[in-house]
């Protein structure tokens, strides 16, 4: 379906919103704009449904962005995980409550644009955007945006919102920087029933061999994606460990459907979430948790904001009103999901440090698997954990001061012996 850009008297036309891409967070984006009565129009570079590299996992806080109304479509439901410290020293872990969902990204994607255009967003796929222009010839005021098309068509907006993935043009305009960046490798093995079997309502967590790694099995039905993820620069190993990961779990012999790769990549602290009239969020502003690198949830939150204050960015009159509507929105994703950032990244220089120690807790100490079972499931999250709960604030300091509750090295062999 094609937005169009001129109106019957040969005006060209401008939307309150323009969103790019049609992920997670641009869908979200787009239908938090619409749903507010506004004209909105989402880009997508890919006809849809288009496949995304992801293992897929729906999270509490995932599933409680959604619009009203969204069926989950799940390809299963977890109530166990199963954790290893690279292949050895395995355990299994049960809850009564599912933990979290598995979705197929093409098939969820395709349901989230499909509720922005029920609320009345229009949707343009095959368009590609080679830059955003907010000065200069194609711009006809101070209110307008310039979304340049492959091709050189234009399109002009009141307000933008980047949500063009990783490699995001937008980002590059916006200015945005990061300070993470990791190499994800993944599967799509297809399996005979009796294996599918075994895996239903399971997934594995296996912290790997490189600082900061680990793999995944996340069961879908007849299909399992197998996945690794460490730090980019580590290529080689990151493939080797994905190739013993399949090995050791005997799948070797499965030909996988789908074999592919991408760059997760996290923000820095101060790298800016607007300029101008355009915001970025999700994947292009480098919203995921840093630690165990959960972008969905991230996605949706942050997309949902930026819909909302692309509309306040849209009826802005003047630049000091457009600069106080994009500071509220920088502030309102800081004072949630950049609290749930700042404890991952901790987290995560604690893991690669002592992955044996994070192993120990979450498979023999009672406290450590609540709060993994209570984030996941929804009932709390990493910045309201260590707001509220004293024993999660002591560790986190621990942790820190790379103390590990003083256990060094020969400790953690004999607590995973």
């Amino acid at each position: 379906m094609s937005g169009e850009n001129s109106s019957a008297d040969g005006v060209q036309r401008v939307w309150d919103v323009v969103v790019v891409g049609a992920g997670p967070a641009g869908a979200s984006a787009a239908y938090a704009a619409a749903v507010a009565g506004r004209r909105v129009l989402l880009l997508e570079k890919a006809e849809l449904p288009r496949y995304k590299t992801c293992g897929g996992g729906i999270i509490g806080p995932s599933r409680d962005a959604l619009p009203p109304g969204f069926e989950l479509p799940f390809k299963d439901r977890v109530h166990a995980v199963t954790f290893a410290h690279n292949g050895r020293f395995t355990r299994t872990r049960r809850s009564k409550q599912m933990l979290f969902g598995l979705i197929n990204r093409p098939e969820f994607d395709q349901q989230l644009v499909e509720h922005a255009q029920k609320a009345g967003a229009e949707l343009r796929t095959g368009a590609t955007v080679q830059r955003v222009e907010q000065h200069g010839s194609a711009v006809p005021d101070r209110r307008t945006v310039a979304v340049v098309l492959q091709g050189g068509e234009t399109v002009l907006a009141r307000a933008v919102v980047g949500a063009d993935g990783s490699a995001s043009r937008i980002g590059a305009h916006v200015g945005v920087k990061m300070d993470q960046v990791d190499l994800g490798l993944e599967a799509e093995i297809p399996v005979p029933d009796t294996v599918a079997e075994d895996w239903k309502g399971r997934v594995l967590i296996d912290w790997g061999p490189l600082p900061g790694s680990y793999g995944w099995v996340f069961p879908k039905g007849d299909t399992l994606t197998v996945g690794v993820i460490s730090r980019r620069g580590e290529g080689a190993a990151t493939k080797r460990y994905l190739e013993d990961f399949i090995a050791r779990l005997g799948l070797a012999g499965f030909e996988p459907s789908v074999s592919s790769g991408h760059l997760t990549r996290c923000r820095a602290e101060d790298s800016p979430l607007s300029r101008g009239r355009v915001l970025v969020c999700g994947d292009a502003a480098g919203l995921l948790e840093p630690w165990t690198r959960e972008g969905i949830s991230f996605a949706l939150r942050s997309g949902r904001l930026a819909g909302e204050w692309a509309v306040r960015i849209a009826e802005a009159h003047d630049a000091v009103d457009t600069r106080r509507q994009a500071l509220n929105y920088a502030f309102a994703v800081k004072a949630g999901l950049g609290v749930e950032m700042s404890v991952g990244k901790r987290l995560l220089a604690a893991f690669e440090r002592r992955p044996g120690l994070f192993h120990a807790a979450l498979t023999g100490f009672r406290p450590a698997w609540k709060a993994f079972r209570d984030i996941t499931s929804g009932a709390s999250s990493l910045g309201e954990m260590v707001r509220s709960r004293p024993l999660a604030q002591r560790t986190i300091a621990l942790l820190d001061r790379g103390q590990a509750a003083a256990m060094t090295d020969e400790d953690e062999d004999l607590v995973d012996s």
